[in-house]
């Protein structure tokens, strides 16, 4: 088999969405662990995989889909992440809720809180927040993307960063230990980085699927997050990377 067959191979084979093992590829082949390894440094390289200790993994593609679209994947993981975030919101608090999937999510569990004060970008939240219980809703407005159900234009941009929230309820496009917090859409990067520097305290949701992965631009660094809320136990590159955060673990 010539290199370029055996490599179409191993991302087929990847694309199941599993990890999968080095010695295991070898096998199923037939060649050896080292040229595995050589594969897979070169498919790295071309921005297909992700190594991962003992074997690898299919890079996730660069974009994103609609907001109903992406509401639906790891739907499971990202409820469980909403029921624990919803937790370090009181009544009356002073939120800045992001138009990220997960943060949506969150959303839908503080319904029943009363007399918050919710600041966002994003028509979902607003549909589900505003006009109940005594909620005060400050909407950014602008140019609205439809895939997004959001305002993240440089008018939104500009209303947004007016505030000063107790606690900002973020999603995140991806992690990487060496790259930081990640995004896809330039709006969404800028109106993260606004919350970043205008809230007390940041919350980032964000199911196990966001590492590892590579974005298309940096908002943060891992240093600024407060809490973490995420559905499985942290590595131990991440654990470290995120020592300084409240890490929680939805059960």
């Amino acid at each position: 088999m010539k290199r370029s067959e055996r490599q179409r191979e191993i991302v087929a084979r990847l694309r199941s969405g599993m990890t999968l093992s080095v010695t295991g590829l070898a096998v199923d082949l037939d060649v050896s662990d080292e040229t595995i390894r050589r594969e897979l440094r070169t498919l790295e390289e071309q921005g297909a995989i992700i190594r991962e200790h003992g074997g690898a993994r299919l890079a996730a593609p660069m974009f994103e889909g609609p907001l109903m679209q992406r509401m639906e994947e790891n739907a499971e993981a990202k409820l469980r992440i909403a029921r624990v975030a919803a937790e370090f919101v009181d009544d009356g608090a002073i939120v800045f809720i992001d138009s990220g999937t997960t943060s949506c999510f969150v959303a839908k569990q503080l319904v029943e809180r009363r007399a918050l004060t919710v600041i966002t970008n994003s028509l979902q939240v607003a549909n589900d927040l505003g006009g109940i219980n005594h909620n005060k809703l400050f909407l950014a407005g602008g140019q609205v993307d439809y895939d997004y159900r959001a305002f993240s234009d440089h008018s939104a941009q500009a209303y947004v960063a007016g505030f000063t929230p107790h606690l900002a309820i973020l999603s995140v496009g991806a992690i990487r230990v060496d790259r930081g917090l990640m995004d896809y859409h330039p709006g969404e990067a800028a109106m993260s980085r606004i919350a970043y520097a205008t809230a007390e305290r940041v919350l980032l949701g964000a199911d196990s699927s966001k590492f590892g992965r590579q974005g298309l631009m940096q908002t943060a660094a891992v240093r600024d997050v407060d809490i973490l809320v995420t559905d499985k136990p942290l590595g131990e590159e991440y654990a470290r990377a995120f020592a300084h955060a409240e890490v929680v673990i939805a059960p």
